[in-house]
């Protein structure tokens, strides 16, 4: 039973048969041709062409290679996309990590392995098995892992009904994604066959492992870390980087998801369908409370020393809440800070355009230089030295500085600076680092689909962000989907780079937000319809999103919680 085609294979060959097949014409390298109906789109490209090839463009949607054309499809423009394309990436990392784990189904049956977001942009494969000793392995793995590829193998997607998949799953030893099964409101399932092997990752997949070419496997304590192309990075895989601050808030992550027993989402489920919502929240809550409390302890303990707070974090990372609340945990200490806004020494617009050399619909407005660096500095330094200063106020609305309040500090009171520079030496060049002490903050979750398929920490961020626009700032989803790469690219310009020199890194992740966040995403998400640019990504979030169940008492989240700055209700805001 395991051998069955997809159904438009099956009725494209009886259609042949019967000399039934209709022509349809696409464009496809710049000239038009005539293709039957039921042609796959990867026969369009010579077979010497085809090793370098992941995913592909049909009008306005991203489709596998081996799609294929109906009528729907009739005059439309066919074109290939390689690994410069963020569609394209995602599927060959996808593709990789399924021949991996068949490697390791291969040679080792018995053990459960366990993808998962990890430091330098890579994958982590960590073994589920105890004792199992993954370093031993590697070179056994990566041989298999070559084998495959070498004999490029057909990767074929097939359809089958729930009951088939859970038949399937039990035979390859994949009991995680037999219980998640149940959470799909589907009654079939997408799965994908190569040679006799199946799994499915939640993503496009090449058609052949063939068309994987680029990685790189390396022992890693206590598993292995994948490389691949980054579509970001020209294609290229970047250098591994040790990241320890980073590597280390993403196994406190990992940690406390084995101790609360939130790694997948059916354990997040389960927790709801027990009846346990309330504590769960709570449970929540109480790490981002403790958090606090344990930055209260660092920065209470060195306030004679300590003179700047900056905080720094990617969009969407509740930054406003926790900025809120971390004041509140230093004031219950007798530790009332000051804070600064960035906006306020922004320059004017005309400097800006004479900075850049650009016209005013052209400027970098992320740019660190649109800053008055000087003078922030200069403001700082006579703070913390005890003179009085009168800060300067943005008016956005006439484009131009003016005067603001005039202050100074008290003894032992600290400046909070809060933006996309917050932690960049160059914004503070004048506060000795041991002044200083400093903030990342981002959801580090390690939650996965199941063992295979980790969601990204990014998806988590950007439902955060559709549901937050929509709700404050009359914005569609659509829109912010629009504007996110753009989001992405000063966030890898302006925040990552620094985020190692933090002293602190703060989870802002909270394991039943999904749950609460999915009703108005879903409703948002739904109105991007197939023919819209913005589908795929939209698409994409309403596959992970359908598998949580809602929390739909919104009486039970505190009034203070980070999840408030997006769903509304926020203490903050009264």
């Amino acid at each position: 039973m395991y051998n069955k085609k997809p159904n438009g294979s099956r009725i494209t060959k009886n259609r042949i048969r019967k000399g039934e097949t209709n022509m349809l014409k696409v464009k496809f390298s710049g000239k038009e041709h005539a293709v039957e109906e039921g042609t796959r789109v990867v026969e369009l490209v010579e077979k010497k062409d085809r090793k370098n090839l992941v995913v592909c463009r049909v009008g306005a949607q991203v489709k596998e290679l081996n799609y294929r054309l109906s009528a729907k499809n009739d005059g439309m423009e066919i074109s290939l996309l390689n690994l410069n394309n963020a569609e394209a990436g995602r599927a060959y990392r996808a593709s990789l990590s399924y021949i991996v784990a068949m490697a390791f189904y291969r040679i080792y049956p018995e053990v459960p392995i366990r993808f998962s977001y990890n430091i330098s942009r890579s994958i982590a494969c960590q073994a589920l098995t105890k004792n199992f000793n993954m370093s031993r392995a590697v070179e056994a793995i990566t041989a298999e892992v070559g084998r495959i590829i070498a004999a490029d193998l057909p990767i074929e997607r097939v359809t089958v009904t729930i009951e088939e998949a859970a038949e399937i799953y039990k035979k390859f030893h994949l009991d995680d994604k037999i219980e998640i099964l149940k959470y799909r409101p589907e009654n079939t399932v997408h799965l994908y066959k190569c040679g006799e092997y199946y799994n499915y990752l939640y993503s496009y997949m090449v058609p052949s492992t063939g068309c994987i070419h680029n990685y790189t496997i390396t022992p890693y304590s206590p598993g292995i870390i994948i490389q691949y192309p980054r579509h970001d990075l020209d294609a290229n895989i970047p250098e591994f980087e040790e990241e320890a601050t980073y590597c280390k808030a993403l196994q406190r992550a990992y940690d406390r998801a084995i101790k609360t027993k939130t790694q997948t989402v059916c354990d997040i489920n389960r927790k709801i369908d027990d009846g346990k919502t309330l504590e769960f929240v709570q449970m929540c809550e109480a790490r981002h409370s403790r958090q606090l409390a344990e930055l209260g302890d660092m920065i209470e303990k060195h306030i004679e020393e300590v003179r700047l707070i900056a905080i720094a974090g990617p969009s969407s990372s509740g930054k406003t809440t926790f900025c809120n609340r971390l004041r509140i945990e230093l004031l219950s200490r007798g530790i009332d800070p000051v804070t600064i806004s960035l906006d306020d020494y922004y320059f004017e617009k005309e400097r800006i355009c004479a900075l850049q050399g650009k016209p005013r619909d052209q400027l970098d407005l992320e740019h660190i230089d649109c800053l008055d660096i000087e003078l922030f500095n200069k403001d700082l330094f006579d703070l913390i030295n005890g003179e009085e200063v009168t800060l300067p106020r943005f008016n956005f609305k006439l484009d131009r500085r003016e005067a603001g309040k005039t202050i100074r500090l008290g003894q032992n009171v600290p400046v909070i600076i809060e933006g996309i520079h917050a932690l960049n030496e160059k914004l503070t060049h004048s506060i000795p680092k041991h002044q200083k002490f400093k903030i990342y903050i981002a959801p580090h979750t390690q939650l996965n689909m199941d063992n295979h398929t980790p969601l990204s920490i990014t998806n988590t961020r950007l439902v955060r962000r559709i549901v937050r626009d929509m709700n404050f700032r009359n914005c569609p989803a659509a829109a912010t989907i629009d504007m996110w790469q753009s989001v992405r690219n000063g966030e890898f310009r302006w925040i990552y780079p620094h985020q190692e020199t933090a002293d602190y890194v703060f989870d802002s992740s909270l394991g039943y937000e999904l749950c609460v966040l999915k009703k108005q995403a879903m409703a948002a998400l739904m109105k991007i319809e197939a023919a819209d640019p913005q589908y795929l990504v939209a698409n994409r979030l309403i596959k992970i999103l359908k598998y949580f169940r809602e929390i739909e008492n919104e009486a039970i989240i505190p009034c203070n919680s980070l999840v408030r700055e997006f769903i509304g209700g926020s203490c903050f805001n009264v």
